[in-house]
């Protein structure tokens, strides 16, 4: 697991060794073990490991001495690199080391930008060829759990990083705020699909190759993904989830499992625990946050019985409340755009622990909503009637301020300008309304194709790197994913088919308890004399919200006004929205820094 970085242009050009120093010291955070990075004319390709496999080989960026002129650089993990080793062996390519990406020039050379296609784990991949024709080709995993952002400057200079505050480091890369980015929060809660937040830098959407030629734009296509699967005979859901979280429970340094209380986590943890018995490993360590003092929603109990059921080594993290406000600032850096959902804090937090503990690599059960049907908005969704408008409604599940709320706050010329240039919103209820395909398998589909991606596993990537941890997500494992996709709808419903799997793993208690996010309780948080109330009024002060131009000042202390008197998550969650994102627009427009200083 690294992070990594490069510019590619048809300058002659060296790029400034400086300029290239600020962009790694940004997302250095993710790979303190080792830096490098090579350049020449026009071009830069450069990594900030951690150290995860064969731990004193794997020198990035990767090069072979029978293969000049290639190169490459990965962030994540291939689980299959054994068998690619041998078969690439076989067709008389050597190795120096036994990492997993050492492999990637030699399985570039033989197979073109098609290499991907035969990669299995979670990736990030540069490639430069600078051979005949020099190119950059990138691809991410099939369900872009490690991102790639990139900006394409006018000159045709093509520069990527995988944080954005890196790829902002890059000179010429702008930091323009998108006027729609207020809306998109509200309405989605983070971008979706290949934007940002920020104009003119995209990322690689799931399952992509982009191939980038100097000057030209990047022509990005889609992989195919991992067809549909029927249920193996005799080995169901729990098979399936039992043979990926093996093979990501094995790594050269510690591995832990984070564990909410709840039926995903229970699930993953309770296998791997049963796992490093079986191999006679150490006890699995897990972890969960809770909150100093009396919150509710409170997981502990729920945590601590799938712990003691597991027999793991229980760690549970009691945050000081008063801590959320520094730390609020500090996800939001990290993120490098907004993300309205509480958890950030909670995720920052708990990531944070499993580092100071000695750990390296956390299993978590981020996926398993989007691919067996968990989420609530989902069973309401299936049960509005034939012929009404079940995409609209769906779509207000997805928001942080429901359409007639976000007109509310709107001012009318924003109002007008979202009229006209259509919310993101619109894109999805449009989007769900022509799928050819029944209901729940539409809504899945969206989901794990452009919500997990940008909502879930950017965050989870971000926020596990600030500290230095690799998260591995058994579910969003495509042999996972693609057993859900062949399930039957009543299985796939409610997460049937993950509760069957559950039911000789898990105690009865956290079976039949009700579903409840790993989240931070910022309802309660947000009443008279707690932690969060006084950051969050600061960031909608009159004064700061008319500059921005966009909300009415006056209807944004009416609502903070509302919740102080009744307060609920609708009214709560929509005053965290406008809050992050008027913190992200302060601090985005911080992160340009003079080449030569590091930050």
């Amino acid at each position: 697991m690294c992070r990594i970085f490069g510019s590619f242009s048809a300058g002659a050009a060296r790029p400034d060794p400086a300029e290239l120093a600020a962009v790694s010291a940004r997302q250095r955070h993710g790979g303190p073990d080792e830096h490098d990075v090579l350049s020449g004319p026009g071009w830069s390709l450069g990594c900030d490991r951690l150290a995860v496999t064969d731990l004193c080989g794997g020198q990035q960026p990767y090069r072979l001495p029978h293969l000049p002129g290639v190169i490459a650089v990965l962030n994540g993990e291939i689980y299959n690199h054994r068998a690619l080793r041998r078969e690439l062996a076989a067709r008389g390519h050597r190795f120096p080391d036994t990492c997993d990406g050492t492999l990637l020039p030699a399985l570039y050379a033989e197979y073109g930008p098609a290499f991907a296609e035969r990669l299995d784990g979670m990736f990030a991949v540069a490639v430069l060829d600078l051979r005949a024709s020099p190119r950059l080709v990138l691809a991410v995993d099939p369900m872009g759990m490690k991102p790639i952002h990139y900006h394409r400057g006018t000159d045709g200079s093509f520069r990527f990083a995988s944080e954005i505050p890196a790829l902002l480091a890059f000179e010429g890369v702008p930091i323009t705020p998108r006027a729609d980015s207020l809306d998109t929060v509200l309405a989605t809660r983070t971008p979706f699909s290949t934007q940002t937040a920020l104009e003119g830098i995209s990322v690689l959407p799931p399952g992509a190759t982009a191939m980038v030629s100097p000057g030209q734009e990047p022509t990005v296509r889609r992989r195919l993904a991992q067809p549909a699967t029927p249920p193996e005979a005799g080995f169901g859901t729990q098979g399936v989830l039992r043979r990926e979280v093996r093979r990501l429970a094995q790594a050269d340094v510690p591995v832990c499992a984070l564990t909410s209380g709840g039926l995903d986590s229970g699930l993953v943890t309770a296998l791997a625990a049963e796992y490093t018995r079986e191999i006679g490993a150490p006890v699995l360590h897990t972890f969960h946050l809770t909150y100093q003092g009396k919150w509710p929603g409170s997981e502990h109990t729920h945590a601590r019985a799938v712990a003691r059921q597991a027999r793991t080594v229980h760690h549970e993290v009691a945050l000081d409340p008063g801590e959320l406000g520094s730390l609020l600032t500090r996800a939001t850096r990290h993120l490098g755009q907004p993300n309205a959902d509480p958890i950030a804090l909670s995720t920052y937090a708990l990531f944070r622990a499993v580092r100071e503990a000695g750990f390296t690599v956390a299993l978590t059960g981020d996926g398993a909503d989007e691919l067996f049907g968990g989420y609530a908005r989902m069973r309401e969704a299936l049960e509005v009637p034939p012929g009404a408008d079940w995409a609209a409604s769906y779509a207000d599940a997805l928001s942080a301020a429901p359409r007639m709320l976000r007109e509310y706050l709107y001012t009318p010329e924003y109002r007008a300008y979202i009229a006209d240039e259509g919310s993101a919103a619109d894109r999805i209820e449009r989007e769900l309304r022509s799928a050819r395909m029944d209901r729940l398998t539409a809504i899945t589909s969206f989901e794990t194709r452009w919500r997990l991606p940008a909502y879930h596993l950017r965050r989870v990537d971000h926020l596990s790197m600030a500290w230095g941890v690799e998260a591995r997500m058994p579910f969003c494992q495509p042999a996972v994913a693609a057993h859900a996709r062949g399930l039957p709808s009543a299985a796939r419903r409610g997460k049937q088919a993950l509760y069957e799997a559950g039911r000789e793993l898990l105690p009865t208690s956290v079976l039949n308890r009700p579903k409840q996010p790993f989240t931070l309780p910022v309802t309660a948080m947000l009443s008279p004399g707690s932690p969060l109330l006084e950051p969050v009024r600061a960031l909608l002060s009159p004064e700061r919200l008319l500059r921005g131009g966009q909300v009415r000042p006056d209807r944004v202390r009416r609502l903070l006004t509302r919740q102080l008197e009744r307060p609920s998550d609708q009214d709560a969650l929509a005053l965290w929205a406008l809050a992050t994102h008027e913190l992200w627009t302060e601090v985005v427009r911080g992160m340009r820094i003079p080449v030569g200083c590091a930050a």
